[in-house]
């Protein structure tokens, strides 16, 4: 068993290391990079460097290299992290939102990918801050979360600058269990394919997680 856990965390790496390479492929193949960063919500700084907002976060990217750096710290920006970066830039059309909100199975294959993600997103979350909401929205500050008006507690973190993620709880009581969802605005494929959005809200997820202030 130990075993089959490394070989499935090497596999796992390379495959990161893969969609990392073949997104500074996509990259480099962007002929506009001002228009691109128009289309994103992007900053940009110049030929050389733009600067795009992740998680409350602003993270460089310089060209041609794709080197991702983050602005406030020295620490190594995670591969999935890149990638989920670099993909959003690549890929985004600019689509206005909606303000249509959808669920995870509304996505371009969420019905498939639905218990997969209900596993690794929506268990942990809802086994973290069902008990106790309001530890959410204490968590969600640290990345820039804002209150919504959706189930018992909800809040919406800007994941990019066009990619709300909305997250909500329902308290429970003695007869039914606590309960979450994730929601989306329906452009939200215009910018990240559904295995991206799994990848970010698992991000996301244990990113609040780990803001739970300590007692």
């Amino acid at each position: 068993m130990k075993n089959q856990h490394y070989s499935s965390h090497g596999s796992r790496e390379q495959g990161f290391e893969l969609s990392y390479k073949l997104a500074c492929e996509q990259l480099s193949k962007i002929s506009d990079i001002e228009e691109q960063c128009h289309k994103s919500g992007t900053r940009y700084v110049g030929p050389n460097k733009i600067i795009v907002d992740y998680l409350n976060k602003p993270y460089h990217i310089t060209l041609p290299d794709a080197k991702i750096s983050s602005e406030d710290s020295k620490v190594e920006v995670p591969l999935k992290d890149k990638i989920l970066i670099l993909h959003y830039f690549t890929l985004a059309q600019g689509t206005p939102a909606t303000g249509i909100l959808i669920t995870y199975k509304q996505l371009p294959g969420g019905v498939s990918y639905f218990p997969a993600f209900s596993q690794r997103v929506i268990t942990p979350f809802v086994n973290h801050f069902g008990k106790d909401p309001e530890l959410l929205m204490k968590a969600a500050a640290k990345l820039g979360g804002r209150e919504a008006d959706y189930g018992d507690v909800s809040v919406i973190v800007n994941a990019f600058n066009h990619v709300p993620i909305t997250l909500m709880l329902w308290k429970g009581d003695e007869e039914l269990a606590p309960n979450g969802n994730i929601l989306f605005d329906a452009n939200i494929s215009d910018y990240l394919p559904t295995e991206d959005v799994t990848v970010l809200c698992e991000t996301i997820a244990w990113k609040l997680v780990k803001s739970i202030p300590s007692t």
